[in-house]
């Protein structure tokens, strides 16, 4: 593996989030793999124009993993800025993408889910986030049992440690959007619990605020679900992480003892800063978008549970 190759690792799944200019610039003159590291390193510090420059060509490489990845990542950027339904074309292209490819690209396992089980695993996650931001709970769960059963494939779609921390981001949301806010969070504590034991701080900062908003929603260990919120935005401010940052501040708002203005402040301005790097169709969906906490008009849904609708789908 080469030096670029191995900083992207350790910025997409590890510890080093932050590897720098000179990484991405030789990344963007390296192979596929390499390029869609960078995008999903790009995307989660908010870089979303940036990945999407990246990513969009990688849709159509030879290869078929690659290509589903690269559109898994487009749509989960998508989701995040509220466009789910434009992140639902995208997932299924991605999981279109890997019909009839089975155990191509990548020798398998891959450590991290780089690999035919772990894009499908993302483009099913993937789908079933879409689906629940489209009120289709019974569809989203239905998705989430396939990737339990590869899909019907006989592939392990959750070999990878990655794949079995985005299973439980997304069962915990299944669970906050059904109102049953206590079955939230055992997925939730799981995926902590995974993210830690393989060390992977985007993943673990994630999971922190996933489990502050089932814990919050569910009205139980709230002091316990503050310092997770509260300590999970200092760390996402710190590696410059936006794209878990406003998040990260709308747990924490909703769960500040002092009515929560300075934490939505903060996360309304984190999200101005991202639409500047975002791509047009972006800023439109997030803009329009009520889930979204710059609209003048935004969602009633539980603060919590808002947040959480955009954390299930990052890479």
């Amino acid at each position: 593996m080469s030096d670029t190759a191995a900083r992207l690792r350790a910025a997409a799944f590890g510890n080093d989030v932050n590897p720098g200019e000179a990484v991405f610039a030789a990344a963007s003159a390296g192979g596929p793999r390499q390029r869609w590291l960078a995008a999903v390193v790009l995307g989660a510090r908010g870089h979303y124009a940036r990945a999407a420059a990246l990513l969009e060509p990688l849709t159509a490489a030879s290869d078929p993993v690659v290509s589903s990845l690269a559109a898994s990542a487009l749509a989960s950027h998508r989701r995040q800025l509220g466009g789910h339904r434009d992140a639902r074309v995208w997932d299924a292209r991605a999981l279109r993408r890997l019909s009839g490819a089975r155990g191509a690209g990548a020798p398998e396992p891959d450590p991290d889910g780089v690999d035919f089980g772990g894009a499908l695993a993302d483009a099913l996650l993937g789908l079933a986030a879409d689906a629940l931001a489209c009120g289709r709970q019974r569809e989203a769960r239905l998705l989430i049992g396939r990737v339990a059963v590869g899909d019907g494939l006989g592939v392990a779609c959750l070999s990878s440690w990655r794949a079995r921390v985005r299973h439980g981001w997304v069962g915990a949301e299944v669970e906050l959007a059904a109102g049953d806010f206590p079955a939230a969070i055992a997925p939730a504590e799981r995926a902590a619990a995974l993210a830690r034991e393989y060390g992977g701080l985007r993943h673990v900062l994630k999971s922190d605020i996933v489990l502050a908003a089932a814990l919050s929603a569910a009205g139980l260990d709230l002091d316990r679900a503050e310092s997770l919120a509260t300590r999970a935005l200092d760390a996402t401010a710190k590696a410059e992480l936006a794209s878990l940052e406003w998040p990260a501040a709308v747990v924490a708002a909703g769960l500040d003892p002092h009515g929560g203005a300075a934490p939505r402040q903060r996360a309304t301005e984190i999200l101005h800063a991202v639409l500047l790097r975002s791509d047009p169709l972006g800023r439109l969906r997030a803009l329009n978008s009520p889930w979204v906490p710059i609209n003048p008009n935004p969602c009633s849904t539980h603060p919590c549970e808002a947040a959480c609708g955009h954390l299930g789908e990052e890479t």
